[in-house]
Protein backbone atom coordinates (compact mmCIF):
# COMPACT_ATOMS: atom_id res chain seq x y z
CA UNK A 1 0.00 0.00 0.00
CA UNK A 2 3.08 2.21 -0.14
CA UNK A 3 1.97 3.83 -3.68
CA UNK A 4 -1.27 5.25 -2.26
CA UNK A 5 0.52 8.07 -0.79
CA UNK A 6 2.46 8.78 -3.38
CA UNK A 7 -0.45 8.91 -5.49
CA UNK A 8 -2.80 11.08 -3.07
CA UNK A 9 0.24 13.56 -3.36
CA UNK A 10 0.73 13.14 -7.31
CA UNK A 11 -3.52 14.28 -7.25
CA UNK A 12 -3.54 17.06 -4.86
CA UNK A 13 -0.63 18.82 -6.96
CA UNK A 14 -2.86 17.98 -9.90
CA UNK A 15 -5.83 19.45 -8.88
CA UNK A 16 -4.24 22.55 -7.30
CA UNK A 17 -2.10 22.96 -10.32
CA UNK A 18 -5.43 22.48 -12.37
CA UNK A 19 -7.14 25.32 -10.29
CA UNK A 20 -3.60 27.72 -10.25
CA UNK A 21 -4.42 27.60 -14.34
CA UNK A 22 -7.93 28.11 -13.89
CA UNK A 23 -6.88 31.40 -11.71
CA UNK A 24 -4.67 32.40 -14.08
CA UNK A 25 -6.56 32.71 -16.99
CA UNK A 26 -9.50 34.44 -14.99
CA UNK A 27 -6.98 36.89 -14.39
CA UNK A 28 -5.89 37.58 -17.57
CA UNK A 29 -9.19 37.47 -18.69
CA UNK A 30 -10.41 40.20 -16.70
CA UNK A 31 -7.46 42.49 -16.33
CA UNK A 32 -7.06 42.68 -20.22
CA UNK A 33 -10.80 44.00 -20.70
CA UNK A 34 -11.73 45.92 -17.41
CA UNK A 35 -10.88 49.09 -19.27
CA UNK A 36 -13.82 48.60 -21.95
CA UNK A 37 -16.28 47.81 -19.34
CA UNK A 38 -18.41 50.92 -18.48
CA UNK A 39 -21.14 51.04 -16.24
CA UNK A 40 -22.53 54.80 -16.88
CA UNK A 41 -25.30 54.73 -19.07
CA UNK A 42 -25.44 58.31 -19.73
CA UNK A 43 -22.07 59.07 -20.49
CA UNK A 44 -20.95 55.94 -22.18
CA UNK A 45 -19.96 56.53 -25.99
CA UNK A 46 -20.23 53.36 -27.37
CA UNK A 47 -20.72 51.66 -31.17
CA UNK A 48 -23.75 52.31 -33.04
CA UNK A 49 -24.14 47.99 -33.59
CA UNK A 50 -25.17 46.45 -30.52
CA UNK A 51 -24.48 42.48 -29.80
CA UNK A 52 -27.44 41.47 -26.99
CA UNK A 53 -26.19 38.51 -25.14
CA UNK A 54 -28.73 36.06 -24.96
CA UNK A 55 -30.03 34.17 -22.47
CA UNK A 56 -33.56 32.54 -20.76
CA UNK A 57 -36.39 35.45 -20.30
CA UNK A 58 -37.73 32.82 -17.44
CA UNK A 59 -36.22 31.47 -14.27
CA UNK A 60 -36.43 27.67 -13.72
CA UNK A 61 -39.65 28.48 -11.18
CA UNK A 62 -41.49 30.50 -14.10
CA UNK A 63 -40.42 34.02 -12.65
CA UNK A 64 -38.86 37.07 -15.06
CA UNK A 65 -35.38 36.23 -15.04
CA UNK A 66 -33.87 40.00 -13.92
CA UNK A 67 -30.88 39.09 -16.00
CA UNK A 68 -32.81 39.15 -19.05
CA UNK A 69 -34.92 42.21 -17.94
CA UNK A 70 -31.94 44.45 -16.87
CA UNK A 71 -30.29 43.50 -20.82
CA UNK A 72 -33.55 44.68 -22.66
CA UNK A 73 -33.64 47.64 -20.82
CA UNK A 74 -30.24 49.05 -20.91
CA UNK A 75 -30.77 48.33 -24.69
CA UNK A 76 -33.68 49.98 -25.09
CA UNK A 77 -32.48 53.36 -23.16
CA UNK A 78 -29.25 52.86 -25.30
CA UNK A 79 -31.66 52.95 -28.00
CA UNK A 80 -33.86 56.20 -26.92
CA UNK A 81 -30.66 58.12 -26.46
CA UNK A 82 -29.46 57.73 -29.88
CA UNK A 83 -26.61 55.78 -29.17
CA UNK A 84 -27.04 52.38 -31.06
CA UNK A 85 -29.10 52.39 -33.99
CA UNK A 86 -28.94 48.20 -34.63
CA UNK A 87 -29.11 45.52 -32.02
CA UNK A 88 -27.67 42.01 -33.35
CA UNK A 89 -29.91 40.15 -30.93
CA UNK A 90 -27.58 36.72 -30.06
CA UNK A 91 -28.91 33.70 -28.44
CA UNK A 92 -30.32 29.76 -28.70
CA UNK A 93 -32.76 28.32 -30.45
CA UNK A 94 -32.84 25.08 -29.90
CA UNK A 95 -36.52 24.40 -30.30
CA UNK A 96 -39.72 25.64 -31.37
CA UNK A 97 -40.92 26.78 -27.70
CA UNK A 98 -37.35 28.42 -26.46
CA UNK A 99 -35.92 31.08 -28.49
CA UNK A 100 -33.84 33.65 -26.74
CA UNK A 101 -33.18 36.20 -29.42
CA UNK A 102 -37.15 36.05 -30.44
CA UNK A 103 -38.07 36.99 -26.72
CA UNK A 104 -35.38 39.80 -26.88
CA UNK A 105 -37.00 40.84 -29.70
CA UNK A 106 -40.57 40.57 -28.35
CA UNK A 107 -39.28 42.58 -25.21
CA UNK A 108 -37.69 45.62 -27.45
CA UNK A 109 -40.86 45.94 -29.43
CA UNK A 110 -42.60 46.55 -26.30
CA UNK A 111 -40.39 48.98 -25.47
CA UNK A 112 -40.96 51.29 -28.69
CA UNK A 113 -37.62 49.80 -30.46
CA UNK A 114 -38.65 49.38 -33.81
CA UNK A 115 -38.44 46.31 -35.57
CA UNK A 116 -36.42 47.53 -38.49
CA UNK A 117 -33.70 48.27 -35.55
CA UNK A 118 -32.92 44.27 -34.86
CA UNK A 119 -31.60 41.47 -36.48
CA UNK A 120 -32.04 37.65 -35.15
CA UNK A 121 -28.76 35.72 -34.43
CA UNK A 122 -30.34 32.70 -34.04
CA UNK A 123 -26.89 30.48 -33.98
CA UNK A 124 -25.83 32.22 -30.87
CA UNK A 125 -25.60 29.00 -28.75
CA UNK A 126 -22.32 30.05 -26.65
CA UNK A 127 -20.60 33.16 -26.22
CA UNK A 128 -17.64 32.63 -28.76
CA UNK A 129 -20.46 31.85 -31.63
CA UNK A 130 -22.07 35.45 -30.93
CA UNK A 131 -18.80 37.23 -30.95
CA UNK A 132 -17.44 35.37 -34.23
CA UNK A 133 -20.69 35.30 -35.96
CA UNK A 134 -21.14 39.23 -35.20
CA UNK A 135 -18.27 39.89 -37.66
CA UNK A 136 -18.08 36.78 -40.25
CA UNK A 137 -21.67 36.81 -40.47
CA UNK A 138 -23.10 40.07 -39.71
CA UNK A 139 -20.28 42.26 -41.11
CA UNK A 140 -19.18 44.15 -37.92
CA UNK A 141 -15.88 44.90 -36.29
CA UNK A 142 -17.10 47.67 -33.53
CA UNK A 143 -19.80 46.52 -31.49
CA UNK A 144 -21.27 47.72 -27.83
CA UNK A 145 -21.78 44.46 -25.86
CA UNK A 146 -24.42 44.29 -23.67
CA UNK A 147 -24.82 41.90 -20.95
CA UNK A 148 -23.93 41.07 -16.66
CA UNK A 149 -20.70 42.49 -15.35
CA UNK A 150 -19.22 39.08 -14.77
CA UNK A 151 -20.06 37.72 -18.68
CA UNK A 152 -18.29 40.88 -20.12
CA UNK A 153 -15.02 40.26 -19.47
CA UNK A 154 -15.43 37.06 -21.28
CA UNK A 155 -16.73 38.35 -24.05
CA UNK A 156 -14.70 41.40 -24.91
CA UNK A 157 -11.85 38.55 -24.74
CA UNK A 158 -12.94 36.40 -27.27
CA UNK A 159 -13.81 40.04 -29.24
CA UNK A 160 -9.85 40.81 -28.73
CA UNK A 161 -8.97 37.54 -29.89
CA UNK A 162 -11.18 38.26 -33.14
CA UNK A 163 -9.92 41.62 -33.78
CA UNK A 164 -13.42 43.21 -32.85
CA UNK A 165 -13.39 46.50 -31.50
CA UNK A 166 -15.82 46.25 -28.20
CA UNK A 167 -16.73 47.72 -25.32
CA UNK A 168 -19.44 46.55 -22.78
CA UNK A 169 -22.33 48.39 -21.45
CA UNK A 170 -22.99 46.07 -18.52
CA UNK A 171 -26.48 45.99 -16.29
CA UNK A 172 -26.98 45.96 -12.90
CA UNK A 173 -27.00 42.44 -11.43
CA UNK A 174 -29.91 41.35 -9.52
CA UNK A 175 -30.36 43.25 -6.65
CA UNK A 176 -26.44 43.94 -7.04
CA UNK A 177 -25.31 40.07 -6.23
CA UNK A 178 -24.63 37.57 -8.34
CA UNK A 179 -25.29 33.65 -7.38
CA UNK A 180 -22.60 32.01 -6.98
CA UNK A 181 -23.11 28.97 -9.00
CA UNK A 182 -23.16 31.97 -12.00
CA UNK A 183 -20.02 33.14 -10.64
CA UNK A 184 -18.51 29.63 -10.23
CA UNK A 185 -19.59 28.55 -13.77
CA UNK A 186 -18.60 32.23 -15.14
CA UNK A 187 -15.16 31.22 -13.34
CA UNK A 188 -14.35 27.96 -14.88
CA UNK A 189 -15.45 29.15 -18.32
CA UNK A 190 -13.67 32.14 -18.61
CA UNK A 191 -10.84 29.71 -18.23
CA UNK A 192 -12.30 27.21 -21.14
CA UNK A 193 -12.52 30.66 -23.53
CA UNK A 194 -8.86 30.64 -22.91
CA UNK A 195 -8.45 26.77 -23.62
CA UNK A 196 -10.64 27.44 -27.10
CA UNK A 197 -9.45 30.34 -28.07
CA UNK A 198 -5.36 29.68 -28.10
CA UNK A 199 -4.85 25.86 -27.76
CA UNK A 200 -8.35 24.14 -29.38
CA UNK A 201 -9.06 26.73 -32.43
CA UNK A 202 -12.98 26.33 -31.38
CA UNK A 203 -14.56 27.20 -34.18
CA UNK A 204 -18.33 28.75 -33.90
CA UNK A 205 -21.11 25.75 -34.52
CA UNK A 206 -22.44 27.36 -37.13
CA UNK A 207 -21.60 29.96 -39.72
CA UNK A 208 -23.54 30.65 -43.12
CA UNK A 209 -24.00 33.63 -45.45
CA UNK A 210 -23.31 36.87 -44.69
CA UNK A 211 -25.79 39.37 -43.57
CA UNK A 212 -23.90 42.47 -43.58
CA UNK A 213 -25.81 44.97 -41.61
CA UNK A 214 -25.19 48.49 -42.80
CA UNK A 215 -24.34 51.02 -40.46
Amino acid sequence: MRWWPKLARLLIIFCLSILLLVAMANWWVVKSTEANVFTDLHNFRGRQVALVLGTSSKLKNGSANPFFENRIKVAAQLYHEGKVSHFILSGDNRTRYYNEPMEMKKALIKMNVPDSAITLDLAGLRTLDSIVRSKEIFGQDKITIITQPFHSYRALFISRFYNIDAVALVTQDPENQTPVSVSVREYFARAKAVLDLYILNTPPRHLGEKETIQR
